[in-house]
């Protein structure tokens, strides 16, 4: 069973199992649990899965009392929920009532329990009403899901949507308000409108963190380090852990702490809400659930809920949501014609909807009328709860590396499994007591899994965070640094991304007779002022003034300053004393009115002030905005239209649109101009302003007059050229995802050397079925503007690359948009994954089909990163692997990395320092590993002969030595530039797993030798003093632990030098860090331990050597043997023989490419059609 809970920005969809509590697994597990001292419950903690299967038996999920969910994603989480029931006296929140005003709702929650059921929501019902209903319910991530007897399955309770109201339904059903009674039933199902952001305590925290399987680890060693009184140490890593839990508890909190303060602005606050029969109170924003109708005051508010507008228009700010702070027009929902007859959708009509969070600045009125909305969503359902819930409850993060660690960490423990039982076979021979057997067979698993090891390899990636906050690029997400090192594809947004933000008026070119005349510079010229073009330009648009000044989206606003003209908006006195809305007046400048006309006031007025009695706003899905003004003087009203070219000539009369509109239209796109074209019409004088109030658009926009277009420059920015190169030769691939025209996104492309000028681009313009014809795509060729031989460097980059990198340069590019995209996805699903491949210009993307492009680019291998500037890219944002935002505001706050710097420039730093931080976690990773497996071998040996390293010589190896090495051996800076080669991304790979190999054979064979020769020496020595008479003592006196001995001290000294050597080795510097030499705290850490060693080896200091327990007896002679420890040539040569052979990529797209390279009719011939009947996707011959 799969519930039906989503979200759209955290994927909810689970399978669910049911269970009942069972006495007598309960028994057993507490049995257990008191005889593995509690390990048992922790266990059972950790594995949900296991925690419900142990105490509970299986039964149906309509009885269960516990609920077992398992995600359906890549990462196959574990959760359990419990269920609780309430009683209310329906089944769903908008079920009808015929409840009695006296009735009351309470409220109160409570679990079933084993023998008897609680329930949550008792209440007082009249005699005479049926027997309230029960109904099973469960939370899950802030979500309640609430059990179906029809569909027989837990179901989401969105809000009013769920009912599939029309928009003229919720003008006549739901624009009156709701009753108490009413209000109160749906607040059991929808509960308090809050999005509750809870700040655990700081207890709460700490015991969530302790429980952490590596603190129980950590416990466990410092408790048998206690044990044999190697108090130092167990101090030292207790000191270690406290430190760890403090930093990641502060951590935590502070996040929660920001998250809590993010939201806390709109959580709680009073509203007027209408309760039915025109009465309005006063009430919590709390209370608030989907149908009631609330009060928008004239000076704005910030948002509670979703609400739609009903009545009135708002002028709203939602940089929350989008990323944008440019104010934003929201009109009232249409109730009447084709638009009102539709199901209400927030995304669709997202232009009448007011969003949580967002601030409303202004409102505009009817006198006598109030600005009303209708609550659609309320609490965690809301877009802005969607964002937050995505926050607290994130994916895990899916990175090769930590697979691998995991893996080679339960390699360590299968080698300390190995260690265990040898010590106590040992020790079982040697009669040692069975206290020293247990205490010693456990010590060598606490030394072959080093409890150091999560530190040391978190300090690479918080020096690389550090060194990202120094360059403005801000990080919410550390882990996700690593990933930015295997980057090998990057999309980027246009606008504001790769181009400047604001866009310049290059000209315009008026239509007049079904002609174009010459392009036109000055907008602001005498003879154009009573035009219709500029009338047009001046009227059409949502600007509006906010406190003084000129607001709104930057096009219009460049578009309306080009007029010069002047805009005045209505006071509220001023519309208070009108029964229409006072509409906002638009005038051109005295000094620019003609000469004519200011010798006459009357005819000056008359021809030259509008005002805008109805505005359209811009849709995104109709690409088109449209008003309704009036001229002063004049009986009847006009309508114009600016959107998209192509929509825009679609809806004019044919005569009116030049011949040449396709060509000239073509030749400003492929040089990278923004065009936008403007059309007017005449409508009929009998029009009324309230009649105008409530027509449709539909009806004003049709059968329009072509005026011409407006060609504005959107300038590439001088780092994106740079940038782009810089990633090519690094073998990274970019990709543009944009809303922009496709033809403007394709020169933008060429321009900023995404698509090079001797590379041709197809399009894949795909059309759905329709009628009888199937759905198809045409693949059509672009011309490219010059034929141009490849330069030098174009030549000595093509030289660089080997055979995968021939797989990867495209000498075609596909370019496609969004409604081909969605076509290709549903009808052609076998062709996307190809498509996708070598597409390099996405166009006129809406913002979902962001996110299911990089999701689709990471189905076939891609490591994705995604750039934008906040504007609709957030859930591409949030699904990349990784995502950078360019803006700072609050839509930011769910992308892991966010740049200061407003241009693509941060894109390579990050890329880098991830590669610097991947290279030095496997570093630390592989020198962690050898540390435990240089000392498991020492301490093997030692325990041969019955003893030990001592507990000094343990700390100064833990603490003077490792410590001290991984935390500085990670400080080195990043390569300067990006290299063609990327990191490894695995551990399980044969240079890898070649390095460790041959260095944990070189320690080991040094260290056996080692052991053997000073034993063969001492047995000389004996049998030399007996011949002589003599006595010879190889332990010290009162020495019960036997530490003090010739075997002990060389061990000590020789593992000594293999972790520096050791260190020095995997020490990488080039081509992805700084050389080891730049990284002056490591090589002083080396230069001094060297040193210090050499010191008390060869000029023995007694203090020391009592410190350390050691004795250098017969040292000098093997001193030669240990400094050779260093072999840096046999990893090198194992790596080269085991991977010289040339073998086939393990990715994905590159078998793609392999696969598509030897393919005949890859890439579609020009003008070919692709058809989607066959199921081989038929490619027909070219038209």
């Amino acid at each position: 069973i799969s519930d039906t809970g989503r979200s759209t920005v955290n994927t909810d969809i689970c399978e669910v199992w049911g269970y009942q509590p069972c006495l007598w697994k309960m028994i057993l597990v507490g049995i257990g649990a008191v005889c593995t001292g509690g390990l048992l419950l922790l266990l059972l903690y950790w594995l949900p899965e296991w925690g419900v299967k142990g105490t509970c038996t299986h039964t149906s999920v309509r009885d269960a009392h516990t609920l077992l969910l398992r995600s359906t994603d890549e990462f196959k989480q574990w959760f359990r929920a419990k269920v609780h029931v309430m009683l209310a006296p329906g089944r769903k929140p908008f079920d009808s009532l015929d409840l009695k005003p006296k009735a009351q709702l309470g409220n109160g929650e409570h679990g079933i329990g084993a023998a008897d059921e609680e329930v949550h929501g008792k209440f007082s019902i009249s005699d005479r009403m049926l027997p309230p209903c029960q109904i099973h319910y469960f939370t899950h991530h802030s979500t309640k899901y609430y059990w179906n007897d029809v569909i027989q399955n837990f179901e989401f309770y969105k809000g009013l949507e769920d009912v599939k109201v029309s928009c003229a339904s919720i003008h006549s059903d739901h624009s009156s308000g709701l009753s108490k009674t009413l209000q109160e039933y749906r607040a059991l199902f929808f509960g308090e409108n809050e999005i509750a952001v809870r700040v655990p305590s700081i207890f709460i925290l700490l015991i969530k963190e302790v429980l952490n399987p590596f603190y129980i680890f950590q416990l466990f060693s410092v408790i048998l380090w206690s044990a044999e009184d190697y108090y130092y140490y167990a101090t030292a890593i207790v000191l270690m852990s406290v430190i760890s839990i403090a930093t990641s508890l502060y951590t935590i909190k502070k996040q929660y702490v920001m998250l809590h303060d993010m939201v806390a602005a709109h959580s709680v606050l009073r509203v007027s809400v209408c309760r039915g029969n025109k009465d309005i109170e006063q009430a919590m924003s709390t209370e608030l659930v989907p149908g009631d109708v609330i009060l928008i005051p004239a000076n704005g508010m910030i948002m509670p809920c979703d609400a739609v507008l009903t009545h009135g228009t708002c002028i709203v700010n939602e940089s929350m949501l989008t990323g944008e702070s440019v104010p934003v027009t929201k009109t009232s929902l249409p109730s009447s014609g084709e638009e009102a007859a539709s199901s209400y959708d927030m995304e669709e009509h997202k232009r009448h909807t007011l969003f949580c969070g967002t601030q409303v600045i202004q409102t505009r009125f009817y006198a006598g009328e109030l600005v009303k909305a209708v609550v659609v969503r309320t609490g965690f359902s809301t877009e802005k709860g969607q964002l937050v819930r995505s926050i607290l409850y994130p994916k895990p993060t899916d990175f090769k590396l930590y697979h691998d660690a995991y893996l080679f960490l339960l390699c360590l423990v299968g080698v300390a499994g190995i260690g265990f039982i040898y010590t106590i076979i040992l020790s079982i021979m040697n009669k040692v007591p069975a206290k020293t057997i247990i205490i010693e067979s456990l010590d060598i698993v606490t030394i072959t899994v080093p409890p150091a090891l999560p530190a040391a390899m978190t300090a690479g990636i918080v020096y690389a965070q550090r060194r990202l906050k120094r360059v403005g690029i801000f990080c919410i997400s550390p882990q996700r640094i690593n990933m930015c090192g295997q980057l090998n594809l990057v999309c980027f947004d246009k606008t504001g991304t790769l181009t400047e933000d604001g866009l310049d008026l290059w000209g315009i070119q008026r239509a007049e007779d079904g002609r174009f005349s010459t392009p036109e510079s000055e907008v602001a010229e005498e003879s154009l002022v009573n035009s219709t073009f500029v009338a047009c330009m001046a009227t059409c648009h949502s600007l509006t003034k906010i406190e003084g000044e000129l607001s709104g989206d930057p096009l219009d606003l460049k578009m309306f300053n080009a007029t010069g003209w002047i805009l005045e908006e209505p006071t509220e006195e001023e519309t208070a004393l009108h029964n229409p809305i006072m509409p906002t007046v638009v005038r051109p400048p005295k000094h620019t009115v003609p000469e004519a006309n200011q010798n006459n006031p009357l005819t000056q007025k008359m021809s030259c002030e509008i005002g805008i009695v109805r505005q359209f706003p811009f849709s995104s899905a109709l690409q088109r905005m449209s008003v309704v003004v009036r001229r002063l003087g004049e009986k009847h009203m006009d309508a114009y239209l600016k959107g998209a070219p192509e929509v825009v000539a679609s809806l004019c009369k044919q005569h009116t649109v030049p011949q040449s509109f396709t060509e000239t239209l073509e030749t400003y796109t492929r040089q990278g101009f923004r065009v936008i074209a403007l059309a007017h019409r005449q409508l009929e004088s009998k029009l009324s302003w309230h009649k105008v109030q409530s027509l449709s658009r539909d009806l004003i926009e049709t059968n329009m007059d072509f005026l011409g277009l407006i060609i504005m420059q959107n300038k590439i920015k001088e780092e994106t050229a740079g940038v782009l190169q810089e990633l090519r030769q690094a073998n990274i691939r970019t990709l543009m995802v944009t809303g922009d025209n496709m033809l403007t996104a394709i020169s933008v492309a060429r321009d900023c050397g995404m698509v090079r000028s001797h590379e041709k681009v197809i399009i894949a313009d795909a059309v759905p079925p329709k009628d009888l014809h199937p759905a198809s795509i045409t693949w059509r060729y672009t011309e490219n503007p010059a034929q141009t031989i490849k330069d030098s460097q174009e030549e000595e980059e093509e030289k660089v690359c080997d055979r995968q990198v021939a797989l990867q340069e495209q000498s075609y590019h596909f370019a496609v948009s969004g409604r081909s995209f969605a076509v290709i996805t549903e009808h052609f699903p076998q062709l996307i994954q190809k498509l996708v491949l070598r597409a390099t210009v996405c166009a006129r993307m809406a913002p979902d089909q962001k996110t299911q492009l990089v999701e689709v680019l990471q189905s076939i291998d891609y490591t994705v990163g995604m750039c934008g500037d906040g504007a609709n890219d957030c859930g591409a944002l949030k699904r990349a692997h990784s995502g950078i935002s360019l803006s700072e505001l609050e839509a930011s706050v769910a992308s892991p990395f966010t740049s200061s710097t407003p241009n693509i420039s941060c894109v390579p730093n990050l890329i880098r320092e991830g590669r610097a931080a991947l290279i030095t976690s496997f570093c630390v990773f592989k020198f962690m590993a050898l540390y435990s497996i240089i000392q498991y071998l020492s301490v093997t040996l030692l325990y041969s002969i019955l003893s030990n390293l001592g507990d000094f010589q343990f700390l100064f190896i833990d603490i003077a030595i490792i410590l001290i090495i991984a935390f500085t051996m990670s400080l080195n800076p990043a390569w300067k530039e990006l290299v063609w080669r990327r990191p490894p991304s695995s551990l399980i790979s044969g240079p890898l797993l070649c390095s460790v190999l041959t260095q944990i054979i070189t320690c080991l064979v040094f260290q056996v030798l080692a052991f053997l020769l000073v034993r063969q020496q001492i047995t000389r020595l004996k049998s030399a003093a007996a011949n002589s008479g003599l006595s010879l003592n190889v332990t010290s006196p009162h020495d019960h632990k036997n530490i003090k001995n010739y075997e002990n001290t060389t061990l000590f000294y020789v593992s000594s030098f293999q972790y520096l050597a050791v260190a020095i080795v995997f020490s990488k510097g080039k081509p992805f860090r700084q050389p080891s030499y730049k990284n002056w705290p490591f090589m002083l850490s080396c230069l001094c331990l060297y040193t210090f060693l050499l010191f008390i080896m060869l000029y023995p200091v007694s203090a020391i050597d009592s410190f350390l327990e050691v004795n250098l007896y017969f040292l000098v002679c093997l001193f030669f043997r240990i400094a050779v420890a260093n072999d840096r040539w046999g990893p090198s040569f194992l790596s080269w023989l085991f991977c010289r052979n040339n073998k086939p990529p393990t990715v994905r797209y590159m078998h793609l490419a392999l696969e598509l390279q030897d393919d005949a009719d890859w890439p579609p011939k020009p003008s070919a059609v692709t058809f989607a009947s066959d199921p081989q996707s038929h490619i027909s011959n070219p038209l």
